[in-house]
């Protein structure tokens, strides 16, 4: 059965008919405790959704409507590392990345937590090298200059992190970010920097990505042309899985970072990715700002519905656009440094959840994503 033929989904129907009209000001004189009733406080977080056209019964509808279509079971799945990713046939693990207890997560029947704890330790000592001046450019100069060579999650997780921790920048290391396959991009960036003192991150899971490769490329003849072929190895590092291409283009194995098919790519800023933002904030913020994602987590997995705020301001889109017609969201960050956060989560909500077909082939019934848009 479509969910929209649902009882929730019809009963939702008929609420949204009667509260269509409301005035928000009639809400609030309606109970004088709107904002207690309709807000949530978790892991520092204040989620207030006391201006939202939503009553006490709406609430309950969604939730109902959030078991009818098995919920609490998909977290389940997702949680187990079941391949819940239908078009890949592959598991949502990213929760693995940050996850800081001592439990393991399977995959596959393999804990993949100790691969996870082994690719963070060469981070940090990777970070550790640069940040102290054991790692040098092959003239003997320090690194100063970061240049992250991606593409899509590869670039803008990253870089939107790094714009939002920029008060947890190190001294003396400045990361750039270049993935635009107009060479005016990579141009106007190498433009100021010193090929002696500048290190390249080039971010593909395959090492083929064109955009990538081709401003790769790129920036190897800038490098070389300066300090000969030899000095790629003291100059290039890769985070990819492709370690034949990765020793092909000139880089040591040895500095190649791995990731999994298990991480998709909206999300892999948690993953070995996240390398430039942990050269930019130091690999203890780099931890910090992983257990923060861990914390959100445990609560996503644990929380009733009533008190779980990812789920409620899921539950609220859902009732925003298939039932009061509100079909784009405006997301307006006033702190500057998350300037970058609405381009984020427009590629990683409405390319995630963005679908016109079910699992199993058939037209979806209802909108399954708004339009996101807005910046700071």
């Amino acid at each position: 059965m479509s969910l929209t033929n649902t009882p929730g989904w019809i009963t939702l129907a008929r609420l949204a008919e009667m509260v269509r009209s409301v005035h928000l000001r009639d809400l609030f004189a309606a109970d004088d405790q709107r904002f207690t009733h309709f807000s949530l406080r978790e892991e520092g977080f204040l989620l207030d959704y006391s201006k939202q056209r939503v009553t006490t019964d709406i609430m309950a509808s969604l939730h109902a409507l959030w078991q009818t279509a098995d919920g609490t079971q998909w977290i389940a799945r997702m949680r187990a590392g079941d391949a819940i990713n239908h078009t890949e046939g592959r598991a949502v693990l990213h929760t693995a990345l940050r996850h800081g207890g001592s439990e393991p997560i399977y995959y596959a029947g393999q804990d993949v937590m100790p691969d996870v704890h082994r690719v963070l330790g060469q981070m940090d000592r990777f970070c550790n090298a640069i940040h102290q001046g054991h790692w040098r450019g092959t003239t003997g100069e320090r690194i100063r200059d970061i240049v992250n060579i991606g593409i899509g999650g590869s670039d803008l997780g990253p870089r939107m992190a790094s714009r939002a921790l920029a008060a947890q920048h190190m001294p003396d290391i400045t990361v750039h970010y270049v993935s635009n396959l107009d060479a005016a991009h990579l141009a106007n960036v190498l433009a100021s920097l010193d090929p002696a003192r500048t290190l390249f991150i080039i971010a593909s899971k395959t090492f083929t990505t064109q955009e990538t490769m081709q401003n790769a490329a790129s920036a190897r003849t800038w490098l070389t042309a300066a300090l000969g072929e030899a000095a790629v190895a003291r100059h290039f590092v890769a985070v990819s899985t492709n370690l034949p291409a990765v020793a092909a283009f000139g880089i040591d194995s040895v500095n190649a970072f791995e990731f999994w098919d298990w991480v998709g790519g909206r999300f892999s800023l948690w993953s070995a990715i996240g390398l430039p933002l942990a050269l930019s904030i130091g690999m203890d913020n780099f931890r910090q700002f992983l257990a923060g994602g861990a914390a959100m987590d445990a609560h996503f997995f644990s929380a009733p519905a009533e008190r779980n705020l990812p789920l409620t301001l899921a539950l609220l889109e859902l009732w925003n656009v298939n039932f009061l017609g509100a079909e784009t969201r405006a997301l307006l960050p006033y702190s500057q440094s998350l300037e970058l956060l609405p381009s984020y989560l427009q590629q990683l909500e409405m390319e995630s959840n963005g679908k016109q077909v079910d699992r199993d082939g058939k037209t979806v019934a209802y909108a399954t994503a708004p339009i996101l848009w807005g910046e700071s």
